[in-house]
């Protein structure tokens, strides 16, 4: 559910009590351990943490009017979701870390790409939360995501010259060229 307030305080204020209070409780532990230079907003219809322009002009690559996105958290219709980015992606550093402190609690991780999702407070690892919001400084999320882009941005050009040469016309081989015909006409001369 993406809503339409434009203040953190309006969008709790939007949600119901039970709600409320466990965004509430997530939102307190990622404003204590986030980074001065993050700034918390509304941002795509939710709570968010990003980097804002005033520390990193060039914004998001999708939308560079957008700051550069960090974190976010959701009421969603049949869930909450936090959103934390430095944990996107399969195989990386502090996905993996992320993994492996979250079991060592035996709460069990409802994890997609990117977000938790979680139904109440309790499902939650707090301490887990805290400390990967705290493990990822501005300055490091921001040398991460150009590391992630240029390292996106070289595998989509070799991916995109593959396309295009897969798509040209293999190369015939030179037309023979035909034989000359003798054209010249006969001509008959009428004996007499």
């Amino acid at each position: 559910m993406q809503s339409k307030a434009a203040t953190v305080e309006q969008y709790l204020a939007e949600l119901p009590p039970d709600r409320r209070q466990a965004i509430e409780a997530v939102r307190q532990v990622i404003l204590k351990n986030l980074d001065k230079d993050y700034a918390e907003g509304m941002s795509y219809g939710m709570i968010g943490y990003c980097v804002p322009h005033s520390v990193y002009p060039a914004g998001y690559h999708c939308n560079p009017k957008q700051p550069l996105p960090f974190a976010a958290l959701a009421s969603q219709k049949n869930y909450m979701s936090l959103y934390l980015m430095p944990v996107y992606g399969e195989g990386t550093d502090d996905e993996s870390w992320f993994r492996r402190e979250w079991a060592k609690t035996g709460k069990k991780l409802d994890m997609g790409k990117c977000c938790i999702r979680f139904k109440r407070v309790e499902d939650l690892a707090l301490d887990v939360i805290g400390e990967a919001i705290r493990r990822v400084p501005t300055r490091r999320w921001i040398e991460f995501y150009e590391r992630t882009l240029l390292r996106t941005s070289k595998q989509a050009a070799a991916r995109l010259a593959a396309r295009k040469a897969a798509s040209k016309p293999a190369a015939r081989p030179a037309k023979k060229k035909a034989a000359k015909r003798n054209t010249k006409k006969k001509t008959t001369t009428k004996r007499r």
